[in-house]
């Protein structure tokens, strides 16, 4: 403390001193304080000289104090008045005490847990399923290899998460195509290879020891003296040839037609070590040999029949196959004549056909006279019953094992077409019975047809089940052409433009147009709200095609060549989802009608496309129905209740 401060605050400094020095003795106030007013005054600096000089020794004593040891000093010294360094016996003793932490008290215990757990995790395997790792595994963790049982369905034992490859676990190498080439041709000739990481070696080990771990590119010095000895016999084997040609003519020796040449070239660069070629068969090989041609033969006989072989056989159930006049019972009335210029809807049921024992899937009109009606059962049997006299069955036609799909008449009636699920198509005589050809190409038939046209009669054509329309000349029995564009069984086949071009529908949707012969599809009419069409019918115009299609409608396509969709014809109203309904046409063509599932026959006006009647005709399915040829009101009705119904 200066000299200038205690002459200008003496009182200040006096307090500071005592406040400073507990142990500094009281002094008389007579001595510190100044008066100016007082005739004596005291030596300030002397008093100043000796109050820091006390102040210092206080402080050296009081530091010199804190640097022993507290705890070695008992309290009750520190307390004894006697024993104070004090240079006052009023002076205060110095308090103790006792030392305390600030933060608050935790326990640790779970501390050490998660530090231990942290330890044994850094040595432990990480679960190959789990899909967060909570701390930073070691690379011999990550790369360990799996342990543990098997996986289920892993044969290797790795888990599905781990797998990239149906076969395991797959990763890239970076591998030269030289040294990859060498290890698969070295794996697939002695079945061992080595690992991309070069170390290990994969394969049969045995023969790696056997083989002293060679390639097919290391060969040993041994195996090429070898070979050098063999290409050596070789050279000399030509050489001797070259000998032996010099006899020969040359053009013989080099032309491939010669024997001369075969003798030369008779051993391929490709033979490898079999020398000579093998003539005689051993006793085994010779009856191995006969087996598989008589196999051959016996497949080759199946693949010419194909479909199921059954008896033909015929029945005639009328009186006399010929009248007093000499006709057949198949020639038409004299006087039959068309009387279908203006056509109506019938009314009432004439006649019921019975002789099926199951349903029938289809009735034909004899062609252009309509006095006889054929008739398909899935009884196997096709039946040909009298309209006009007696309303009897005529003949029965038996050659089918299963149930027949159709059934198509040729142009003047004589002959008629059969297709069964027995995969065969026959051509029957009308009149005798007779079966004149058969056909068949393995796979079901589901709709047959001859070619219109008068000259082509002997053009047959079959959509099958195999997606195929086939085409056959049945003069000679051959297969001409195979019209193969739809992706499911053709249902129908409907010939169009003068017989030039036919319809076809299918199971995948579709409507396909073709030129007759030709197996290139011309027009294809595909949509997604289309369903399966599997009965289409020719309006006798010749203008429409009316479709049926498995949605409940009716739908009316043009001929023409663009084959649009009419769309403002449509006959709904039927239900027919699931059955191929035959649909018709009055001969007027005023009328379109068709059956349904529920065993109805219904008929719509073809103008305004208006529900005109409809007859309950069946119980169950009405299947088929057909407008007769010459008559005006009269239509006959199929079903599956294996009945045929004639209507007026």
């Amino acid at each position: 403390m200066s000299k200038g401060s205690l002459a200008l605050f003496p009182k200040l400094s006096l307090s500071l001193s005592l406040s400073l020095s507990p142990n500094f003795p009281a002094l008389p106030l007579s001595l510190v304080t100044s008066d100016n007013n007082k005739s004596e005054k005291p030596k300030t600096g002397n008093i100043v000289f000796k109050l820091c000089e006390v102040l210092y020794m206080d402080l050296l004593r009081t530091y010199t104090d804190q640097n022993n040891d507290e705890l070695d000093v008992p309290l009750s010294e520190t307390q004894n008045p006697t024993t104070s360094t004090s240079s006052s016996p009023d002076s205060s003793p110095p308090r103790l005490l006792q030392a305390k932490s600030s933060a608050p008290n935790v326990d640790d215990t779970m501390l050490a847990l998660t530090v231990a757990h942290a330890h044994q995790a850094q040595s432990r395997p990480i679960d190959p399923t789990q899909h967060v790792v909570p701390f930073n595994p070691t690379y011999e963790q990550l790369w360990a290899p799996i342990y543990g049982p098997a996986h289920p369905y892993a044969k290797d034992g790795i888990a599905q998460g781990m797998r990239n490859h149906k076969l395991g676990f797959v990763e890239d190498a970076s591998i030269d195509s030289f040294v990859f080439d060498e290890q698969y041709n070295t794996f697939h000739k002695f079945g061992y290879a080595a690992d991309p990481s070069g170390i290990n070696y994969v394969g049969d080990l045995d023969a790696l020891k056997q083989n002293n771990s060679v390639s097919v590119y290391n060969i040993p010095q041994q195996e090429q003296k070898r070979r050098k000895i063999e290409k050596k016999k070789e050279a000399a084997e030509e050489d001797n040839d070259d000998d032996t040609q010099d006899g020969l003519d040359t053009e013989e020796y080099n032309n491939p037609a010669s024997d001369t040449w075969l003798m030369k070239n008779k051993k391929s660069p490709w033979a490898g070590k079999k020398e000579g070629i093998q003539t005689d068969l051993t006793e085994e090989q010779k009856k191995y040999a006969e087996e598989y041609a008589k196999k051959k033969e016996e497949k080759g006989g199946e693949g010419r029949e194909k479909g199921e072989v059954v008896v033909d056989k015929s029945t005639f159930h009328g009186k006399e196959e010929r009248d007093y006049q000499g006709r057949s019972w198949i020639s038409p009335p004299k006087d039959a004549k068309a009387t279908n210029d203006h056509c109506y809807i019938p009314k009432r049921l004439v006649h019921t056909w019975s002789g099926h024992t199951k349903g029938v899937s289809a009735i034909r009109f004899f062609p252009k006279y309509g006095h006889l009606i054929l008739s398909a059962g899935m009884d196997t049997k096709v039946k040909i019953w009298d309209v006009f006299n007696s309303g009897k069955c005529m003949r029965t036609y038996m050659g089918h094992s299963k149930a027949v799909r159709d059934i198509s008449f040729c142009n003047d009636g004589t002959k008629f077409l059969t297709a069964g699920y027995d995969k065969n198509i026959k051509y029957w005589d009308t009149e005798t019975g007779q079966v004149i050809s058969s056909f068949s190409t393995g796979k079901i038939p589901y709709v047959v047809k001859l070619n219109p046209d008068e000259d082509k009669q002997n053009i047959l054509l079959a959509g099958m089940s195999d997606k195929k329309i086939v085409q056959w000349d049945m003069n000679t029995g051959q297969i001409t052409q195979e019209y193969d564009q739809h992706l499911g069984a053709v249902n129908t086949i409907t010939f169009v433009d003068d017989n030039r071009r036919f319809v076809t529908s299918s199971d995948d949707k579709s409507l396909r147009v073709w030129e007759f012969g030709i197996p290139v599809v011309i027009k294809y009419i595909s949509e997604p709200h289309m369903h399966s069409m599997p009965s289409i019918s020719l309006h006798p115009n010749t203008n429409w095609l009316a479709a049926q299609s498995l949605d409940n409608q009716i739908l009316i396509y043009s001929t023409r060549e663009r084959f649009q969709l009419n769309k403002k014809k449509r006959f709904a109203g039927h239900i027919v989802a699931g059955y191929a309904c035959q649909v018709n046409f009055s001969p007027d063509g005023r009328f379109v009608m068709s059956g349904d599932g529920e065993g109805k026959c219904w008929f719509w006006d073809w103008k305004s496309c208006k529900v005109f009647r409809t007859l309950k005709c069946h119980e169950g399915v009405c299947i088929g129905c057909v407008w007769h040829p010459l008559e005006q009101s009269k239509v006959a009705t199929c079903g599956w209740d294996g009945l045929i119904k004639y209507w007026d």
